[in-house]
């Protein structure tokens, strides 16, 4: 749920004047937006958008543990894709349909591996768990 809260926060928070240098460079896609999250992370609308409905997804399986994991697996391959694409493409390529800049592909990779590492590590309690639940006696 913590994932999913920070990402919509920061998904928002692209679209915000200030938090965001160079606003008036913000386009929907491609690699011509020229505004910088934190004067940092290259975005556009449609990143910002993207990160908002990772996040409102992750809200949603929150609710059970199995959602959760399964989430945080799922948005950590998505991250690790996302970063290798945008390592392999470039900063200038017109393939660059996210706006993604170095910073976010390393930010985007590490992230990819805390998340996907987390869900791995959900699945390793939830078959603790239901080892347990299932054992006649316990």
């Amino acid at each position: 749920m913590g994932v999913g809260i920070v990402l919509i926060i920061v998904g928002i928070l692209g679209f915000i004047p200030g938090i965001t240098t160079n606003y008036s460079e913000l386009r929907f896609f491609g690699p011509d937006s020229q505004a910088l999250f934190l004067n940092l992370f290259q975005v556009s609308m449609l990143l910002n958008i993207v990160q908002v409905a990772i996040g409102a997804a992750g809200l949603s399986m929150s609710r059970t543990a199995l959602g959760a994991r399964n989430f945080l697996m799922g948005s950590g391959l998505l991250y690790i894709i996302l970063s290798i694409y945008g390592l392999i493409v470039g900063v200038d390529s017109a393939a660059n349909f996210l706006s993604l800049n170095t910073a976010d592909n390393w930010a985007f990779m590490i992230m990819g591996i805390v998340m996907a590492g987390a869900g791995w590590l959900m699945t390793r309690h939830l078959e603790d768990s239901e080892t347990r639940s299932s054992t006649p006696g316990t």
